[in-house]
């Protein structure tokens, strides 16, 4: 049974640059097995940062990428057939909470209410897990934890969570870092010089201030390093950025014009 956790044990040390003090509040959070929030825009950090703890407390880490087609047997198991008959598998919840693993719901608002609701035994003192297809209660391992990530900003009125499921978390906000730190993370994982990570940065800042004024989110970190590595294989940086940072965000001409004149005013 060991080998079915082991296998999503992180062996190397993810890069992530602290903001603040997230990473001794979430050990804190651990240590009494407090479910938590991860709660951003898309592409800050906050799948990355699951990622570092996970490695740095030694403990597997099950992501489950929710979506609006997932059913409560996707995540606690179901029933299947084989050359025996019929036997019961696990979904990623229940093997995270039968053997002590973090189990990592990314994006859980686009997963149906009706299936994110499984989620609620595991989340308050009972921390027990209710297979009703076998009738087992799975009480969960003493290691296991909770965490669910959303997008507050992206989500309608129609697409998100319950008041009854937000008030069984504690939260942690993540946004995109501060400048200086953010230029140090693109020029780290991607190996241009400083000085494009730099302008990369400062294109990033220009297009976050027309979200909601054309642009419904933000130029990503993440986008910044898709960019950042594509001028790192000698892709020109104009190209690059039109690549990477404006042709996935907006269609619309006009903005699309918008941004191409920040990126000629920084690459010329």
């Amino acid at each position: 049974m060991k080998d079915v956790i082991s296998q999503y044990r992180i062996e190397q040390e993810p890069y992530y640059r602290e903001v603040s003090d997230e990473i001794a509040v979430y050990e804190a959070a651990y240590s009494t097995r407090m479910p938590m929030m991860l709660k951003g825009p898309t592409g800050c950090g906050k799948t990355r940062f699951i990622e570092y703890m996970a490695w740095k407390l030694q403990r597997p880490l099950i992501t489950v990428a929710c979506n609006e087609d997932m059913t409560a047997s996707d995540l606690v198991g179901r029933f299947l057939l084989d050359a025996n008959g019929t036997r019961w598998q696990d979904g990623p919840l229940a093997i995270a909470a039968r053997y002590g693993g973090i189990c990592y719901l990314d994006e859980v608002v686009e997963a149906r209410q009706d299936t994110t609701v499984v989620i609620h035994p595991l989340t308050d003192n009972r921390r027990v897990l209710p297979l009703e297809k076998t009738g087992e209660l799975v009480h969960a391992h003493p290691d296991f934890q909770l965490v669910i990530s959303y997008n507050p900003g992206y989500q309608s009125m129609m697409k998100d969570l319950k008041q009854s499921t937000k008030q069984r978390f504690g939260a942690l906000d993540f946004n995109y870092p501060e400048h200086a730190i953010e230029v140090e993370i693109v020029a780290h994982e991607t190996g241009v010089a400083r000085a494009i990570a730099e302008k990369l940065v400062s294109i990033a800042k220009m297009a976050r201030n027309l979200k909601g004024h054309g642009l419904d989110e933000g130029i990503s970190t993440r986008m910044l390093i898709y960019a950042g590595n594509l001028i790192a294989t000698n892709v020109a940086a104009k190209k690059a950025c039109g690549v990477a940072l404006i042709s996935p965000i907006t269609d619309d001409p006009d903005m699309r014009d918008a941004l191409d004149s920040a990126v000629t005013t920084f690459f010329g």
